[in-house]
């Protein structure tokens, strides 16, 4: 088998991946978005917040049978690798899975890393392979969608307007794409707060947040071709910036959107800060976005106040994706 690494220049090999990896999805997870030709290269030349990995493609006698990535960040959490392994389901059952994990370890080795980690669709056939692996299942995310039409606002609103007394001390402020660059470190401060999201059993550190890590999101969210909304909360009394929702909302495949960031400041908990802010942007984009259609959300399982928040907001569940970890 031959393994070939490829950058997002590379046009036909990004066509090739692109195709590829929407094979899989639709033999996988078929209710997720299909990959587009932009959003793959805004993948591999930005990342999410500006540090892409290294993709490459696996052939066999020619044919591409599957891919590989790896990741390593220079953010935070310098111990850790991630790595990504794809079979076309035609090609599955071949031994190929195993020998692209080797290789992805094995750079991950070279750069110093000394804990890999990976996720995979909740199923029999990819938890028998990270097990037989060495890779043992440290915490599982939940996929929801959130269906616009499906929301009953009229007890949106009743739930917001019964929050509000609880956070009288704070204004909710609307943000529509690129943030001004001297309110760039205050907005990292605020971010940091995701560092107390239950991480479960994983061996990882809290992300470091900086201005540019910032801007390098908001560059790779306007990469992928999407608009960024944001709405923060702010403490009147201090100025502070006590919490967010961010959603990109995609303009080259209209109708979806994906819900990224909520998070509250660990001393502005309490005044219902996250079912504001989120119903706060529902509202806003029903008026902005009135061809969106859904939104797609991650959280741990473990994360149950904000489960239940996204369940008062009608999100139903996809499906679930097992993180694994082990040790080089």
């Amino acid at each position: 088998m031959e393994i070939v690494p490829f950058g997002p220049d590379d046009a036909d090999a990004l066509a090739t991946w692109t195709d590829l990896v929407n094979a899989i999805d639709e033999a996988d997870a078929p209710w997720q978005r299909s990959t587009s030709p932009r959003g793959a290269d805004a993948r591999w030349r930005h990342g999410f917040d500006g540090e892409p990995g290294t993709p490459h493609l696996a052939r066999v006698d020619g044919e591409v049978v599957g891919w590989a990535g790896y990741e390593a960040s220079d953010y935070d959490n310098l111990h850790l690798g991630w790595v990504d392994v794809g079979i076309h389901p035609r090609h599955r059952r071949q031994g190929y899975g195993s020998l692209l994990l080797a290789a992805m370890e094995d750079k991950l080795r070279r750069l110093g890393r000394t804990t890999v980690a990976g996720g995979a669709w909740d199923a029999y056939a990819f938890d028998a392979f990270a097990r037989r692996h060495g890779y043992a299942c440290k915490s599982t995310e939940m996929n929801r969608r959130q269906v616009l039409a499906d929301i009953d606002w009229p007890e949106l609103d009743r739930r917001y307007d019964a929050a509000l007394p609880h956070a009288a001390d704070y204004v909710l402020e609307r943000r529509l794409g690129p943030t001004p660059d001297d309110e760039l470190d205050a907005l990292a401060l605020m971010a940091s707060s995701i560092n107390d999201a239950p991480t479960d059993d994983l061996d990882y550190e809290d992300e470091v947040f900086s201005g540019g890590r910032m801007r390098a999101y908001e560059d790779s969210v306007a990469a992928h071709g999407n608009e960024l909304y944001r709405v923060v909360a702010r403490h009147v009394p201090t100025g502070e910036l006590a919490g967010q929702t961010v959603v990109a909302v995609s303009r080259d495949q209209p109708g979806w959107g994906s819900q990224h960031d909520t998070s509250v400041v660990r001393a502005h908990r309490g005044h219902r800060l996250g079912l504001l802010l989120k119903a706060d942007m529902l509202r806003w984009l029903r008026d902005a976005e009135p061809g969106l259609d859904s939104l797609t959300t991650w959280n741990a399982e473990s994360n149950e106040q904000m489960i239940g928040v996204n369940e008062i907001l009608g999100y139903v569940v996809l499906g679930r994706v097992k993180v694994y970890q082990r040790t080089l």
